[in-house]
């Protein structure tokens, strides 16, 4: 039997660099983030950069986490072979945080006339606006973001007379 896990085995934070955490990312700090794919979009990304998608929970935006099992699991309904996750760094610019369903920024965080312009919108974890309970992050500008590695998913042998796992070559 085998199972697939998503890992960084290579991975050290940058100086000035935050990784994954729970509360609310600081505005202006830069922030470690996950975005799951298609290895094929995964290219065209690497190629010629993110493009915002037109909708959304939280409306047009990139959509990222900084939880790399969040990001793992998009796009949903694929198997894992055909799935990549980016590693990127993102500076989050000015920080909304969108903790309820039909919070009164859901859609707008990024409208003047609905009052201050946020770059990226955040759900915290366990809020109701996700399925997963995870949290999520939308990020307006994709000059925000810079892509720094794929991370391919693992397979690993179960040992289930021992329950551990061996890496398969």
């Amino acid at each position: 039997m085998y199972q697939i896990s998503w890992v960084e085995d290579d991975f050290k934070v940058p100086d000035g660099v935050k990784k994954m955490g729970h509360s609310k990312p600081n505005c202006g700090k830069t922030y470690v983030m996950y975005h799951g794919t298609t290895q094929a979009n995964a290219h065209a990304i690497m190629s010629n950069g993110f493009r915002q998608s037109q909708r959304g929970m939280l409306g047009p935006g990139v959509y990222l986490s900084r939880n790399l099992n969040k990001a793992s699991r998009y796009p949903l309904n694929l198997p894992d072979s055909e799935r990549v996750v980016l590693r990127v760094m993102v500076n989050v610019g000015n920080v909304i945080a969108i903790n309820y369903q039909n919070h009164p920024r859901q859609y707008t965080w990024h409208d003047a006339q609905q009052g201050p312009v946020f770059d990226t919108a955040w759900c915290p974890p366990n809020c109701g606006m996700t399925k997963s309970g995870l949290e999520e992050d939308c990020v307006w500008d994709p000059q925000r973001i810079r892509v720094v590695k794929c991370i391919y998913p693992k397979q690993s042998q179960v040992d289930e007379s021992s329950s551990t796992y061996c890496a398969v070559q």
